[in-house]
This record gives structure tokens, C-alpha cells and sequence, in this order.
């Protein structure tokens, strides 16, 4: 086994692409490394730790469990390093940062937009960029350093990251302005189940949401009428239409055009989480940029 003193801090950083990546073509565009570099390394890394480490198969190669018992560690030590060579501090007025945000449509609006209106106030140099949230493979995405920072809820949010809560999202009934029945005052159940109405389904039950599982409890249903996959063109379907919906608060601050009311039964909301892995938790400019976003997402009137 190799001494501390010739273990070269590259061969680390191999180690972790090919755990990562589990290919040495991969790995070696990862590393912006030719192939055969990085096939050098490999035999380099088994000479110092005295095993095979990877192994071949029919989609690259596998790692023994002497290479998965080092995984974690050598992890950590890389993000040391990271952090250590990290300014001490971060001047958002003159400092360059890339961000990947992982968010749903309905945290575009309610979230990113006035984090990104801060941003740019503060930090001309700062850029954004915001992707669709992939539940699936959003902690895989975190690993890797393919997303900085993914706004979710608790229900979705991987195992083992850091997470802090943004704000808890209530519901209200929605409709245009002038709408007749929510121009007579409060709504009854009965009322607002014969009424026409819209929702948001990302998937699954197109006509079916929190609002109907809290009617179902009570062997009641509402009319939907429209499901729609996004909660970016709510607002203006009920601005066109006689429609309502039951759509959460944060969605409607400072649109025009319409008027909100409680609803007639009691709907649960849920909790917005903003989620970041390990390897990006000391970061001066990251944290500095979570600081900011802390700080718009104050709670709703």
C-alpha cells in the first residue's frame, strides 16, 4: 500500500467520477481526462489500496466492496478540500456563481421568482439555473452536483441532505373578481360543490386533489370540469371563466383580477422545503444564496 506522501489527490478525485459514473469513458469526460488517463489512474488507485476496486461488466465497471467502503470517505475528504480552498468570504456585489435549482411551476412563481428578483438586486454576477424537479432522481441529482438546490416538500425530499422548512402553504377558494358566487358572501358546501371548477393534477387522478379527498371524507363532490398540468395558467383561466378553484395562497400574490375566500371545509396545505446536499452545504456563495432565499420567503398574508 502506497504512503500518504505519494497519494496523489487526483487519483481521489478519479475514484469518486468512476463510483459516480461506473464507466471509465464517463469518468474520463467528467474529468475532461482522456480515456487511457484515466485507465492509468485506475491501475494506480488498485496499486495503492491493494485491491481491484472496479471491476468490469456488460455496462462499464462495478465496484468491490472494498472500493464501496471507501466510498464514503474519500467523499468527504474531497469536500474538505473543497471547502478549504473556498474564500473565506463572499462578496455577492463583484462574485461569479453558477446556481442549478431544481422547482416545480408552482414554486417558480411563489418561490424562485422573488429569490431571483433578490438575487439580482444583490448580485448582478449571480446566474440561475432553474429545471423542472425530478422526484425520482433528484437525490441522485444532489450527489453528482447536478443540482445545487431543489425546493420540494418533506413527502419528497431525499434521505441524508440538508433541508430547512421555507414556509407552510394554505389553501383558499379562487375565482374572478365580480364572480357571483363569491360576491354573496361565504360560500356553503353545497354551493361550492355545485359549482364549476378547475385544479392542477401533475399526474395520476386528473380530476382528483386534496380538495377531494377532504370531500370524500365526508361522502361529498365537487364539480371539476377542468384539470390543467400547471399552476402558471390558473390565474388567468379563472380571470376568462366563470370558474373557481381551491389553490394556494402564494400563487396569487399580486395577481390582479381576482378574489380569494376561505373554503367551506378544511383543506391541508403543505410544507415547502428548499434541499441541498453536503457537498455544496459550506460553500460561501451557496450559502449566501440560501441566506437570501430564507429571507423573501416570509410569510403570506
Amino acid at each position: 500500500m502506497a504512503d500518504i506522501r505519494t497519494l496523489d489527490l487526483n487519483l481521489l478525485k478519479t475514484f469518486d467520477a468512476l463510483m459516480d459514473e461506473r464507466s471509465v469513458t464517463r469518468a474520463a469526460a467528467r474529468l475532461a481526462l482522456t480515456q487511457p488517463a484515466v485507465s492509468g489512474m485506475l491501475v494506480r488507485l488498485r496499486e495503492a489500496f491493494g485491491d481491484p476496486l472496479f471491476v468490469r461488466s456488460s455496462r462499464g465497471v462495478l465496484p468491490t466492496a472494498r472500493a464501496e467502503a471507501l466510498a464514503p470517505t474519500v467523499r468527504q475528504v474531497l469536500l474538505e478540500v473543497a471547502a478549504m480552498l473556498q474564500p473565506l468570504s463572499f462578496d455577492p456585489a463583484t462574485a461569479e456563481l453558477t446556481l442549478t435549482v431544481a422547482a416545480t411551476d408552482y414554486a417558480l412563481r411563489a418561490v424562485v421568482l422573488p429569490w431571483l428578483t433578490a438575487l439580482r438586486a444583490q448580485a448582478p454576477g449571480v446566474r440561475v439555473a432553474v429545471q423542472p424537479i425530478d422526484d425520482a432522481r433528484l437525490a441522485d441529482q444532489l450527489e453528482r452536483g447536478e443540482v445545487d438546490l431543489a425546493l420540494t416538500t418533506p413527502q419528497a425530499a431525499p434521505p441524508s441532505v440538508h433541508a430547512r422548512p421555507l414556509f407552510d402553504e394554505r389553501y383558499v377558494c379562487v375565482a374572478r373578481a365580480g364572480h357571483p358566487a363569491m360576491a354573496a358572501g361565504a360560500l356553503t358546501l353545497d354551493a361550492f360543490c355545485a359549482l364549476d371548477q378547475a385544479l392542477v393534477s401533475y399526474g395520476g387522478a386528473p380530476f382528483e386533489g386534496a380538495t377531494d379527498r377532504a370531500l370524500a371524507e365526508r361522502g361529498l363532490q365537487r364539480r371539476v370540469v377542468v384539470s390543467v398540468g400547471s399552476f402558471l395558467m390558473l390565474p388567468e383561466l379563472l380571470r376568462r371563466t366563470d370558474l373557481i378553484a381551491v389553490a394556494p395562497v402564494r400563487l396569487l400574490a399580486g395577481e390582479g383580477g381576482l378574489t380569494t375566500a376561505e373554503p367551506p371545509l378544511a383543506v391541508p396545505g403543505f410544507t415547502k422545503l428548499a434541499v441541498w446536499h453536503e457537498r455544496r452545504h459550506r460553500d460561501a456563495g451557496q450559502r449566501w444564496a440560501r441566506e437570501v432565499l430564507f429571507g423573501v420567503c416570509q410569510p403570506a398574508g
